[in-house]
């Protein structure tokens, strides 16, 4: 088991502590702007980030309307659905096609629609996979296919299905010929590799080079389109919702895409709805005025939760999912930016024992946001009790955000002592305060159906909450860490390794990247040897190293709102997939 730090795991048995009268909230019409609230407890140089200001205008967004969230749509929706789950439940059809349809159905992220019917299908594959499998000794499509697909639904299947590309001496064959459709599903096969397995690694960049040259080349049309074939975003670690749009295209003949494009546009409606809600609440919050060092992202935090859960049923999961990350934003700046050591102790006190009394000395930008995460953990608990009908979940809320300032208050020991860590100990802290059990916490009360069974799987998925933390973490220091070396933050886990081994950039990044895959790999192991029962709950939290995976891979896409967010923002929640 790898070594995990932090005290993120829950205790069942806690119980909340009763607290005398609280001091009442400041006035917050009469709190001044961040920059001037200069009554800290000690002579402190607020810093800057300089982030650039919010781009989006929350009244256009607020204003969006769609005619999809008409009735006469979801009926549609659903003669389509049945039209596809006949075919599904079919035991006629030929196993291949059932695979290309249940690959299909993934791509174009309506594996919500028929969660039932792909259960009885992978059953049904599974039962024949012998027979299936032998049929496919000389089909390297189909046998890629079935792997991969396979290990998507949490099932094993050996790497040994994919041999035939290896000659006597175990050694890849370059000059097997295959088509482009054939390299492609091997390319994508390839990244559910688990440790240790070495075709894989080694097949990944035969068949990514072979692609590129192919789309380079523009030949083997007939072989079928490759030109969906991104290195940056294999299909296994991609954000289905994020990716619908690109398998919608002239060259896809697909009978799912009329169901596929109304599906599209009919969720699309619940999410504005969700995003209405959310910028309403974040403006009645008043933090971007009276918190001006810290970043507004609130629209960006909606689309990581919508990363993470699209499906319609979700929406108080995005809810609670983008407050908490929002939180993540601000709470991270304080401890960046703002705070002196001295105020963020005493902040970091105050989150352990959920006190409010003990935020007395502190700034009035500190205290602000005290209030408003305490506010807004409070309501996120209630709304759980209500939804869920559970008992109060605070105390389990509560562990992980004094985790994740306690990580924060480390990272800003190391900055203010001028202290670089190794890269061990960067990690042993880092993977808390990357956030990623404050998100997979979130996210597990949002589908988890029992309390008592919801805080087992957080307990005992540790491993794989450690690693998809870990790549949020270095993720987002492949973003960031100039920009955060140019402020004068702590350092990363690039610079970290580069003054521990002495070596430059390049080599750094390379070893990080390589420690991204190694997680990544730990991940597939991880989730196939799950409990079976639990794999459709713990698939949410492998979704936080996939949206991780989209945010930072051209940049930071949380400190800057073009590029790739931007679209994306367009494209899931104002754009609607036109008729064809």
């Amino acid at each position: 088991m790898d070594r995990l730090v932090g005290s993120s795991r829950l205790n069942l048995s806690g119980t909340i502590s009763a607290f005398l009268p609280i001091p009442k909230r400041p006035p917050f019409m009469q709190i001044v702007s961040a920059y001037n609230c200069d009554n800290a407890v000690e002579s402190h140089v607020r810093r800057t980030a300089n982030y650039k200001p919010n781009v989006w205008n929350y009244e256009k967004l607020l204003s969006l309307s769609s005619k999809y969230g008409e009735v006469k749509y979801k009926r549609e929706a659903e003669i389509l659905k049945e039209e596809v789950a006949g075919v599904l439940c079919s035991s006629e059809e030929d196993p291949l096609n059932k695979l290309e349809l249940i690959d299909g159905i993934n791509k174009l992220a309506l594996s919500y629609c028929f969660e039932e019917e792909i259960d009885e299908a992978m059953n049904e594959l599974i039962a024949c996979k012998n027979s299936f499998a032998s049929s496919m000794n000389y089909d390297l499509y189909s046998a890629a296919l079935f792997f991969r697909t396979l290990r998507q639904y949490g099932h094993y299947v050996s790497q040994d299905a994919l041999l035939h590309l290896m000659d006597e001496e175990e050694k890849f064959m370059e000059t097997t010929p295959l088509d482009d459709k054939t390299k492609s599903e091997v390319f994508e096969a390839c990244h559910l590799a688990m440790e240790g397995e070495c075709l894989l690694d080694r097949a990944k960049p035969y068949t990514a080079t072979s692609l590129r040259r192919a789309i380079c080349s523009n030949v083997d049309e007939s072989a079928g389109d490759i030109s969906t074939y991104s290195p940056q975003d294999p299909l296994h670690w991609g954000v289905s919702w994020f990716n619908v749009k690109k398998y919608i295209h002239p060259n896809n003949k697909s009978t799912l895409l009329p169901l596929a494009r109304l599906s599209f546009n009919v969720v699309q409606v619940q999410h504005q709805a969700d995003l209405k809600e959310i910028l309403r609440w974040w403006k009645n919050l008043g933090l971007s005025q009276d918190l001006t060092f810290v970043r507004d992202r609130v629209v960006e935090s909606f689309l990581w939760a919508v990363g993470m859960a699209y499906e319609p049923e979700h929406g108080n999961l995005r809810k609670w999912l983008t407050k908490s990350i929002m939180f993540v934003l601000i709470i991270d700046d304080v401890y960046d930016i703002y705070g002196s050591i001295k105020e963020l102790e005493q902040f970091t006190v105050a989150v352990e024992s959920w006190d409010p009394r003990e935020i007395t000395g502190l700034p009035e930008a500190m205290k602000r946001c005290f209030w408003a995460l305490y506010d807004t953990v409070n309501d996120i608990d209630s709304e759980i009790q209500k939804v869920k009908g559970w008992n109060s979940v605070l105390h389990h809320i509560k562990e992980v955000w004094t985790d994740f300032c306690k990580s924060l208050l480390v990272e800003a020991r190391w900055h203010h002592t001028g202290h670089t860590p190794s890269l061990q100990e960067y990690l042993d802290n880092g993977w808390i305060s990357s956030s990623g059990t404050v998100l997979s916490l979130h996210v597990l009360f949002g589908v988890g159906q029992d309390l008592t069974e919801t805080i087992n799987i957080f307990n005992n998925n540790q491993d794989i909450i450690h690693h998809a933390s870990l790549i949020i973490r270095l993720r987002n220091d492949e973003a960031t860490s100039k920009a955060e070396l140019e402020r004068g933050d702590a350092p990363s886990s690039i610079l970290c390794y580069m003054k521990e081994a002495n070596v430059e950039e390049e080599e750094a990044r390379d070893y990080v990247s390589k420690s991204i895959t190694y997680s990544l790999k730990k991940m597939n192991g991880l989730f196939i040897n799950s409990q079976q029962s639990q794999q459709p709950i713990i698939r949410y939290i492998l979704n936080i190293a996939r949206v991780a995976n989209f945010f930072y891979r051209n940049g930071d896409g949380f400190g800057v709102q073009g590029g790739d967010t931007r679209q994306q923002v367009l494209s899931c929640l104002v754009e609607p997939i036109p008729p064809f």
